[in-house]
């Protein structure tokens, strides 16, 4: 489910890579609540032994086991020793699929790069002050600092997403700070991009008329899980006092999840269920504002690369998205993001906000661009290998539950 995953292994085969992606045979965000509800009929579970050519990359699913209150892949050793990688990419530096890729590297000989996607919002021990004698503590020593400290001493690089991935990396998941190297995620700027062609501006108009939008609509768009520590209410009650006030906002939200039922009772939000991310950036085009109102989201850096200005919490700590294209509001308050959303309400000013945005994202996030500089890292650690016939095996090993 992960965009990392399944977008920068295409780009990597594009640089004429030999890539192979490794999963587990479970659903997307097996470990939440409600996840059967939030992606039924969107996301089906993979078939184990199923091997497919996917976007210039092979796709090995494996099955799994569960030990110790987390999941393994069956049969990673074997499909290692069988590809001979040169480079494994893992997306996190713990668990039992990192600990499985660390412990073969001696044997196999390939170079190991790890990755740190786990952000502050979801692990509370990065907002708390406890003694190391805490028990929330020793049990995170036991079960993540001392097997991800294990994991690092055979790999080279473990990538940080966003600052605060890299501050828990190093101080809670075991990997030295002198291997920890800040990498944003990207966008996939073949599908977001802004309006700048009058095909694209005939799109937007088509698009939002179909959605019930009329051409003066200052349209916020959310797209992402409709879960409660995505606090949508916030955004979905602001644009009806804006409504109430005269202003011409409107909502819309494209997810699915528990708090759908909630927002249903706003007419001033239009929900849309959830769809590929290859369909998202035309209805990025069709709004005006992107607002984020609980967590991050990856889906920010899409819609600023549509030349949306963003809105997002001061508590987010992952501001690359918002940095000269967007304004942060006082978490939980209204009244704030109110404020924050008239500050956007002339179009002049999102489009300031929004051309800045889309000029970054395309110069500084796309993943052509960060997986040349990935490249350019196994490549230096490979020596006289090179790119010539570099061959990596990316894993999609599930997150542990409350990554992101």
């Amino acid at each position: 489910m992960g965009y990392l995953e399944n977008i920068l292994p295409k780009y990597f085969a594009r640089h004429g890579v030999d890539v192979h992606v490794i999963t587990m045979d479970l659903p997307p965000y097996y470990w939440v609540d409600g996840h059967q509800e939030t992606y039924a009929g969107f996301a089906d579970r993979l078939q184990a032994g199923t091997v497919e050519v996917l976007d210039g990359y092979t796709l090995h699913v494996l099955s799994h086991t569960q030990i110790a209150g987390y999941m393994r892949m069956v049969g990673l050793r074997e499909k290692l020793r069988s590809l001979r990688p040169h480079v494994v990419q893992t997306t996190t530096v713990i668990g039992w699929n990192a600990l499985e890729a660390a412990l073969c590297q001696p044997f196999l000989g390939y170079k190991l790069f790890t990755g740190s996607h786990t952000t502050a919002s979801v692990f509370p021990l990065a907002t708390r002050q406890l003694p190391w004698w805490n028990k929330s503590r020793v049990q995170c020593s036991l079960t993540r600092t001392f097997p991800g400290r294990l994991v690092s001493c055979f790999s080279e690089k473990c990538y940080a997403v966003t600052e605060d991935c890299a501050q828990i990396a190093s101080t809670f998941f075991g990997v030295p700070p002198q291997k920890v190297e800040l990498m944003y995620l990207g966008v996939d700027t073949e599908y977001n991009y802004s309006v700048v062609s009058e095909a694209a501006a005939k799109e937007r108009l088509s698009l939002r008329h179909a959605l019930g939008f009329n051409e003066e609509d200052i349209v916020c768009i959310y797209t992402g899980k409709f879960t409660e520590e995505k606090k949508l209410f916030l955004l979905a009650e602001s644009v009806k006092e804006l409504r109430a006030r005269g202003e011409p906002f409107r909502a819309l939200f494209v997810g699915n999840g528990p708090e759908g039922r909630m927002l249903q009772k706003y007419s001033s939000s239009t929900i849309v269920g959830f769809m590929p991310f290859s369909k998202l950036g035309r209805y990025y085009r069709a709004a005006d504002i992107g607002v984020w109102p609980g967590n991050e989201s990856t889906s920010m850096l899409d819609a600023a690369a549509c030349g949306l200005p963003i809105v997002v919490s001061d508590k987010v700590v992952y501001r690359a998205p918002v940095n000269g294209n967007g304004i942060t509001f006082k978490s939980d308050s209204i009244e704030d993001l109110i404020g924050v959303l008239m500050k956007l309400r002339e179009p002049q000013i999102r489009q300031r906000f929004g051309s800045s945005g889309a000029i970054r994202m395309a110069r500084d996030f796309s993943w052509q661009v960060l997986a040349m500089r990935r490249l350019r890292d196994y490549e230096s650690v490979l020596g006289s290998n090179g790119f010539s016939n570099l061959k990596i095996g990316e894993d999609r090993f599930s997150h542990e539950p409350g990554s992101r």
